[in-house]
């Protein structure tokens, strides 16, 4: 029986090119394309999201799939849910700062994923209802869109029934001629075919969002922006089941780095992130001038931007 091949689809810059990629026949074709839902993308996501099922994946026979394990926000917020740990700044009583740990990603990303996967591969339900291990030997191909930019990210699955590939590192016609695309080969590839607008794929409160995103959320989605400026007030004394078991956080909690409120927070000042983006090479100032490249970072499943966050200030 063959491998079913299967899309990780964030609906971000790179995993919309391989779906394009994919529905135009430049590489092989998905049987299935994967969206893990938090419950909480900006609305510009779930409008993408709507959109390339419907102009890409529905036209060329690929079925996306939309799979969801809770709301990473009401979660977050109920203090009879586990808290699964969000990368939050915390400034501590002492005046110290720090990060806390990261278990979101695997939570409410990876996990429902690879439910979906094992039983795509014929996995039977346990009792608590979730898939158990696929058929002894049934594996899936899992494409994942990283690019040669951020070819580190390029791990194995790490579990038996899934089987990585990164069809972007071995593609050609990259501005500058070397093999495989870059993120900017991917965001002029997608303006030609009239998606140069596929948002950052993160859900609304990822502390991993730098300030030109938080800008970008402010000053294009007032809506949203009011429910992170929420977020970021409930979330300041910790979890919420947390302090309902007395155990209250020792210091308090931010989605920003500066730690101070997220609409009191210095967005408007340009990182050193955000300068190191507006430099380019000579090729793709070539290329750019017919895609007009904007960049930014996004988040998706197994390529979470952590490492590239910038040093607390």
């Amino acid at each position: 029986m063959p491998e079913p091949r299967v899309l990780s689809l964030g609906a971000g810059v790179q995993s919309t090119t391989l779906l394009l990629l994919s529905a135009e026949g430049r590489i092989p074709r998905y049987d299935v394309a994967i969206f893990a839902d938090t419950g909480w993308e900006p609305s510009a996501v779930y409008a993408h999201l709507d959109r390339i099922e419907r102009e890409i994946a529905r036209p060329a026979g690929i079925p996306i799939q939309r799979v969801r394990v809770g709301n990473i926000r009401d979660d977050a917020l109920d203090p009879a849910h586990r808290f699964a740990s969000m990368p939050l700044f915390v400034r501590k009583r002492d005046g110290t700062r720090g990060m806390a740990r990261r278990q979101c990603s695997a939570e409410y990303k990876i996990r429902p994923i690879r439910e979906a996967l094992r039983t795509l591969l014929g996995a039977k339900p346990k009792a608590n209802g979730r898939p158990g291990p696929p058929p002894r030997g049934r594996t899936a191909v899992q494409s994942i869109g990283i690019s040669r930019d951020e070819v580190i990210r390029a791990k194995d699955s790490g579990v038996s029934y899934s089987r990585h590939e990164f069809p972007l590192l071995d593609l050609d016609g990259a501005a500058d001629g070397r093999p495989g695309w870059t993120r900017a080969d991917c965001v002029r590839y997608l303006r030609r075919n009239g998606f140069g607008q596929t948002p950052r794929s993160a859900c609304v409160g990822c502390p991993f969002r730098r300030n030109d995103s938080w800008r970008a959320l402010r000053d294009t989605d007032p809506h949203t922006w009011a429910d992170a400026v929420e977020f970021d007030r409930a979330i300041r004394h910790g979890s919420a089941r947390a302090n309902a078991a007395g155990h209250p956080l020792d210091g308090k909690f931010y989605l920003h780095p500066s730690c101070v409120p997220l609409d009191e927070a210095p967005i408007d000042r340009v990182t050193r992130g955000e300068w190191a983006d507006r430099q380019t090479n000579l090729f793709d100032a070539i290329a750019d001038t017919e895609a007009g490249l904007t960049d930014e970072i996004g988040c998706s499943p197994f390529t979470c931007r952590a490492d590239l966050f910038e040093e607390l200030p």
